[in-house]
């Protein structure tokens, strides 16, 4: 019988600890359990990951204070995940293995799905050939990835659930992956409804004691199907045949906290270690997953060149607003009437929240930003507040400059709410609805707002980034980009990719099923290459152009980046720790093979009251930069106040 157990704990120490087993639960602790441990002077979660029959300790060794699972929750596969994990994204075991398993205590059941007659998902009996071609080829498995590239409706997820049920037919199970803002309760409806209730839901609005009871049924083998946004790629299958990653160049697939994971990078992981096939798919793949495709060599591509409900294309024009008076330039206004005049629908696009951007003193310059963040400060009209979209800092609309006491102040830039308040003055009897973060966070009204306009109910929807995202609305006609440039000031690498992603994802919203759908796009940059190439609906030469410029700048695909990000309250200490480790870095990359692109604040200097400084790393060789960053953090430990994130890979830089 073991009398002592290695447990993980889910702290940035890269060790595991021992305990030994109380008397009467030897049966209770063993690997795959979690446990309740004393650590320092408090209580941890424990993750068992060793059973020992005899330990040689110089120390006393504490023991388990009570046991928490009954069945065990991940097996010896789970633990080599999260150690494979800890080497590649540069985190402890512990952090990696306490992320994959639900927190829950006890399982408590998801509310039963009401069953409704849907279109979007039933089964679809006659494919095109295109479709047929994709489902033969990835059945054959001659490659271990493949990657569905097509316009937007052309019938990418039938081409997922067909490979899906021949999966299933083979005795093997699925990991079905779609962004988090597109997993709506009418998607889960309908997969669990195809696949006779043998799935499981796995999203962010599950309760922890919900994710434990669905993780348990993925182990016991009541289902086939695992459905959910990015954390669904650890689902604890045994058998496992196919991962599938719609929309694969969504940024929603990395993570924001540690470790900071790709579900893309894990999935390969998986799939690789586990005999399973990776089947990716979008309309406007990432950079790197296009890179690899013209490549050729692991990943098989795959492509959707037509609608499958007899839609084509939109019609593209772009609008330069720097000869417009109005927020809604008259191109839109005309396009939005002669829309209503055929009782069809419009949707409004704007990536941004609120009422108008920022407030601005004319006299002296003033700008009103957070006290805790270095970010302005956004209007929210319908509560009359001025709001930081980073830390939920509050404050009431300024009157008056408080520099400089002048009344000449102005709020300037635009947001949804804004952009709504003109829609309603222009078309007063159109029927509006706005969808956006705010307006989403009334339990209900994100369901409630696309069935509505799925029904007809509404003729405008103005919204940010949820109404991009594989939504499928008949009646769609047109489509308006209200400010395409929104994405391109931010300093970053990737701005010009985001934007052109988006902008084609927006308009594969308009004329799905017919001939007639329009596309408008507003900007004051009309000759940005992102927006030329949009219009054009080139999308294989936005690629080849972006690749070219990356290549000459040295930037991912060409290159690993590892940002090293440091925060703490006290400004100066965190300062001169980034200047210590750039230190420490400079002299491992002397004999080459990486260096320090980087080494100063963050473009987002400060949030939540925390100063951040950040260090980055890059270099041609992936697996040098990678080993000489791991070295560097080998032998470091920041003081305290000082806390470091490691992001391998990162998406963003702010």
């Amino acid at each position: 019988m073991p009398k002592f157990v290695e447990v993980l704990l889910d702290l940035p120490l890269d060790q595991s600890f021992t305990y030994q087993i109380p008397l009467g639960m030897e049966e209770k602790a063993c690997v795959g359990h979690r446990v309740v441990v004393p650590f320092a002077r408090r209580e941890m979660t424990g993750y068992v990951i060793e059973s020992l029959s005899e330990v040689e300790a110089t120390y006393t060794i504490k023991e388990i204070k009570r046991v928490i699972d009954d069945t065990p929750l991940y097996n010896k596969q789970t633990i080599a995940l999260a150690e494979w994990m800890s080497r590649f994204y540069l985190c402890s075991r512990g952090e990696a293995l306490s992320m994959m398993i639900p927190g829950g205590r006890r399982d408590s059941s998801i509310p039963a799905l009401e069953s409704e007659d849907d279109l979007l998902f039933g089964r679809v009996e006659k494919l095109s050939d295109e479709q047929q071609f994709a489902i033969e080829t990835i059945l054959k498995r001659e490659k271990p990835m493949y990657y569905l590239y097509g316009v937007t409706g052309s019938g990418k997820s039938e081409v997922f659930l067909r490979v899906a049920e021949d999966v299933i037919k083979e005795g093997k199970s699925v990991i079905y992956l779609v962004p988090e803002i597109t997993l709506t309760h009418q998607l889960a409806r309908q997969v669990t409804k195809r696949f006779s209730q043998r799935v499981a839901i796995l999203h962010s609005a599950l309760t922890p004691s919900q994710r434990l009871k669905e993780w348990k049924r993925i182990i016991s083998g009541e289902v086939d199907l695992a459905i959910g946004a990015r954390s669904a790629v650890f689902a604890p299958f045994s058998n496992l045949g196919l991962i599938i990653l719609d929309e694969e160049h969504e940024s929603s697939y990395k993570s924001g906290n540690t470790p900071r994971y790709h579900a893309r990078q894990v999935a390969q992981r998986r799939c690789q270690s586990e005999g399973a096939t990776l089947v990716m798919g979008s309309a406007t793949p990432s950079l790197e997953a296009w890179a690899l495709m013209e490549e050729n060599k692991h990943v098989g591509s795959l492509q959707l060149r037509n609608r499958v409900s007899g839609g084509i294309m939109p019609i593209i024009e772009v609008v330069n607003l720097s000869y417009e008076k109005n927020l809604i330039s008259k191109t839109l206004q005309e396009r939005i009437k002669e829309t209503l005049n055929k009782k069809k629908q419009t949707i409004l696009f704007l990536n941004r929240r609120g009422f108008s951007y920022f407030f601005h003193c004319n006299s002296c310059g003033y700008e009103l930003r957070c006290p805790h963040c270095a970010v302005a400060l956004t209007y929210h009209k319908g509560k009359d507040q001025m709001v930081c979209h980073y830390c939920g800092y509050r404050t009431k609309p300024m009157r008056f400059c408080p520099e400089c006491n002048s009344l000449d102040v102005n709020y300037s830039g635009f947001g949804t709410e804004m952009v709504e308040e003109e829609i309603r003055r222009l078309f007063p009897s159109a029927r509006i609805a706005r969808l956006d973060t705010d307006s989403a966070k009334k339990k209900g009204e994100i369901g409630k707002v696309i069935k509505a306009f799925r029904d007809g109910e509404i003729d405008i929807l103005l919204g940010t980034q949820m109404v991009a995202k594989g939504l499928n609305f008949p009646l769609v006609e047109l489509v308006g980009i209200v400010l395409a440039d929104s994405g391109l000031n931010i300093p970053d690498f990737r701005a010009q990719e985001r934007t052109f992603s988006l902008l084609v994802q927006v308009s594969g919203r308009a004329g799905r099923y017919n001939d007639q759908g329009r596309v408008i796009i507003q900007t004051y940059h009309p000759e940005n290459p992102a927006i030329q190439y949009a219009l054009q609906s080139d999308v294989e030469g936005f690629y080849t152009q972006e690749l070219e410029i990356r290549k000459q700048t040295g930037f991912p695909p060409y290159s690993r980046l590892i940002n090293l990000v440091f925060r703490g309250r006290n400004q100066q200490k965190v300062e001169q720790e980034v200047q210590k480790f750039s230190t420490h870095i400079e002299q491992l990359t002397v004999r080459g093979g990486a260096e320090v692109l980087c080494s100063s604040e963050c473009p987002l200097e400060k949030i939540s009251s925390n100063w951040r400084y950040h260090l980055l790393v890059s270099g041609s060789q992936a697996s040098m930069v990678h080993h000489l960053v791991a070295k560097a953090l080998s032998d470091y430990t920041p003081p305290r106040g000082v806390y470091l994130e490691v992001d391998l890979d990162p998406l963003q830089l702010l």
